[in-house]
């Protein structure tokens, strides 16, 4: 494995090294090329009887520089191919990073509770609480309309969604209106209208993880926590399944977060198995 890797790193730098002479060589010839023909040129102009060397120079020219194209074009694919069984070989022989399981622990009863990612209180706060919650959000952010989206932003990482009682407070007590506040938690999809579950998991469907089998991950997890279409969050309340842009974790794609645990380098397999030990319906 080690010789096939080290094999095709020559090719590759014998490649890059007859390309960049070549190239070399065409931009220092090119000039006297052109000086040779002109000068032909203008011989024929004076004499006629010169024509044939002209067109014998004309076709010497022409025949070098296709020779080159046709010589550059193989060149180009030897590289391509020998780039693409350089990382083939590479990722072989380099081992995969240990897929992240959250850690569990057990409460008195036995249940198995996440001792990884934001730890949620299970029963629903009361509504004395969600408003003194609010209140204390909009004292740090503001009451001006400027402060709608960093106040949305706030209720949102505190409840993992918009509660319909948090943005009746924020119209009542500031100078945003319910309209302005419905526009801009609608607008931008950060903000959720329905409540998330204890767990959210963010599965990555930029362009390395889509390429890598974003979709088939996703389709694993839904299947696992059974949702349905226009589901995002199972019955049970326990796991949100998002799907993100970029996590920023490309070198690891296709890969996605668990609350705040990164699991890279995924099958729908690994992908399941880093949800089971939280959720007891996810079978091995």
């Amino acid at each position: 494995m080690r010789r096939g890797v080290q094999g095709a790193a020559a090719l590759i730098a014998l490649c890059v090294l007859a390309l960049t002479v070549d190239w070399g060589i065409a931009r220092y010839k090119a000039p006297s090329d052109d000086a040779r023909i002109l000068a032909l040129q203008n011989e024929v102009a004076e004499d006629a009887s010169k024509a044939p060397v002209l067109e014998a120079e004309h076709k010497r020219i022409t025949v070098a520089r296709a020779a080159r194209k046709a010589r550059g074009n193989i060149l180009a694919w030897v590289l391509i191919a020998a780039c693409a069984v350089f990382i083939t070989l590479v990722k072989q022989l380099v081992p995969a990073p240990a897929v992240a399981r959250p850690r569990v622990a057990k409460a008195a009863s036995g249940a198995v509770l996440p001792a990884c990612g934001r730890n949620h209180e299970a029963a629903e706060e009361d509504s004395a609480e969600r408003i003194a919650a609010v209140d204390a959000i909009i004292a740090r952010a503001g009451r001006g309309r400027e402060s709608a989206i960093p106040i949305l932003q706030a209720i949102q990482a505190r409840f993992h969604y918009l509660p319909d009682a948090a943005m009746k407070r924020v119209a009542e007590t500031t100078e945003i209106t319910p309209a302005e506040l419905a526009g801009a938690s609608t607008f931008y999809h950060q903000f959720r209208q329905k409540k998330a579950g204890e767990h959210v998991v963010r599965v990555c469907h930029g362009t390395a993880c889509h390429v890598a089998g974003a979709r088939q991950i996703t389709e694993e997890l839904r299947r696992a926590l059974e949702l349905r279409d226009g589901e995002d969050t199972d019955k049970d309340g326990l796991f949100t399944v998002d799907s993100v842009a970029c996590i920023g974790c490309c070198s690891l794609a296709p890969v996605m977060t668990v609350d705040e645990h990164t699991v890279g380098t995924l099958t729908p397999s690994t992908a399941r198995a880093a949800v089971e030990c939280i959720h007891p319906k996810v079978e091995a």
